[in-house]
């Protein structure tokens, strides 16, 4: 049998390690606030709430990780833009921040709803590449963002995305019970590439994807998504997927 040449192999022929997350520097000074508080503590007040802090501290270096993400390249195709799990899809009007005529219009488009816990990462990202054509906060209140009520009630953030070929897609991120910070990286008119971070929220929360018209989901309730990664939709196609939790 003759060997294989693995210059006419499809498959990479480099390998990827695994490497420890950054912290982002939004999380810095919360960890250096916590890190001195607990050698303070455990030095001078309490061996056992010394110890209490450090599961703290290290509690806060995992919540504001920020992991090197792999994104897919391909101009059809709607990537997660948050760690998380898949709670709501649902067809829905989209928020009047972003509808209308200059926006996504006043028809019922999907909403897909990620839910991110406090163990979730939870920096947030572009789920296509295109530019910032508008944004609107919205105050509002504190409830849990897993129920249908927190996209109209609770504090937010819209990102109405223009892709190079003109789509419109909507992003909502969603304050929950714990959150009481919504940042964002960008601001309108700013050119983004599918991935590229958009945002974060401190700490618990939810984020929305609006699609268009004639767009389905790849996702199922249930599923957990990896932001910047995970295949959300495919623009133009409804996949009709079905599944089970097991």
């Amino acid at each position: 049998m003759p060997a294989l040449d693995k210059s006419d192999s499809p498959l990479p022929t480099t390998t990827v390690k695994w490497r420890f997350p950054s912290v982002h520097p939004e999380g810095r000074k919360f960890l250096l606030i916590s890190a001195v508080a607990t050698l303070v503590v455990y030095g001078g007040v309490s061996h056992f709430l010394g110890w209490l802090l450090v599961g703290l501290t290290i509690w806060i270096a995992a919540f504001f990780r920020d992991p090197v993400r792999t994104t897919p390249v391909g101009g059809n195709l709607v990537v997660a833009p948050a760690d998380g799990l898949i709670t709501m899809i649902a067809k829905v009007p989209p928020p009047p921040e972003i509808a209308g005529a200059d926006g996504l219009a006043d028809a019922e488009m999907t909403r897909v709803s990620i839910f991110m816990s406090v163990f979730d990462v939870h920096i947030n990202r572009s789920p296509i590449a295109g530019r910032v054509r508008k944004m609107a906060y919205v105050p509002g209140k504190f409830l849990n963002a897993d129920l249908d009520k927190a996209s109209e009630d609770n504090e937010r953030q819209h990102f109405l995305i223009e892709g190079d070929d003109g789509l419109l897609i909507g992003v909502t991120q969603i304050a929950g019970l714990v959150a009481r910070r919504i940042l964002t990286f960008v601001g309108e008119g700013n050119s983004l590439e599918a991935g590229q971070r958009i945002g974060l929220i401190r700490f618990g929360s939810r984020v929305d994807v609006y699609l268009p018209a004639g767009t389905g989901p790849r996702v199922l309730l249930g599923q957990r998504t990896i932001a910047g990664e995970t295949v959300l939709a495919e623009i133009g196609v409804e996949p009709g997927l079905g599944g089970h939790s097991q």
